[in-house]
């Protein structure tokens, strides 16, 4: 592709890196193309719906005119895979940081775990974690808890379309989920280890799909920058 292509605008599929922002990933693909095709200070590019530094997976990256339709591709059904671990939980109710209880699990059976997915299914309210970047009083939600500062978080309606378990190896259970917007799968996971009455954290999340988008045609930020070497060379 030309520079005119990336200015009228692309939707680009990335496969986000571990530990790599959403951020650091436009801010790699906005270098390289704006190095590369010498395109204006003001070139157009964003990305579709945040992943947390500690997911991977599909990150969709808009450029030129197409920025404009951001919108509509966030409000389309996401699918997600990762790894809940049972028995303790986390602040971040993720690894961000450190568990800071735990719980029995004994009790936990498969059959009991594939139950429980059925109190997921549908429209349900779902609290924030606090270690999200959700502002409340001019601050993000992040920077309170940080801070060590207690903040009450309104829970909000997101709906969860499918719930399925794929692989169960106590404390580890392995899941596929497709929900709306606005749904936080730590939540869910740390929700999910209350409705085992135990605990639960998750320790790997990958997003798998947005849409009709999917990872399985997208590429990491370094094969990108080897296209537009190899495109520039030709």
């Amino acid at each position: 592709m030309q520079a005119e292509d990336y200015l009228a605008g692309q939707v680009l599929l990335i496969d986000k890196p571990l530990h790599w922002s959403s951020f650091q990933a436009v801010n790699k693909l906005k270098y390289l193309l704006k190095h590369h095709y010498n395109l204006p200070k003001k070139f157009k590019i964003g990305h579709a719906g945040t992943l947390d530094p500690l997911a991977t997976g599909l990150l969709i990256i808009c450029t030129g005119k197409f920025t404009k339709t951001i919108s509509d591709i966030q409000s389309q059904v996401k699918e997600y895979t990762g790894t809940i671990t049972i028995g303790a939980t986390t602040p971040s109710y993720d690894l961000e940081t450190e568990i800071n209880a735990t719980f029995p699990t004994n009790h936990i059976t498969p059959e009991l775990i594939n139950e429980t997915t059925h109190q997921f299914l549908g429209e349900i309210d779902q609290k924030p974690p606090v270690f999200s970047a959700i502002k409340k009083d001019g601050k993000r939600l992040y920077e309170h808890a940080r801070a060590g500062e207690e903040i009450e978080i309104q829970s909000r309606k997101t709906t969860i379309y499918e719930f399925e378990i794929t692989r169960i190896d106590l404390p580890e259970i392995d899941f596929r989920v497709q929900c709306s917007k606005g749904t936080y799968i730590r939540s869910l996971a740390y929700d999910f280890g209350l409705a085992l009455k135990s605990g639960g954290h998750l320790t790997a999340l990958r997003r798998t799909k947005i849409g009709d988008y999917s990872v399985d045609k997208a590429i990491s930020p370094e094969q990108f920058e080897q296209h537009i070497l190899k495109g520039k060379s030709t």
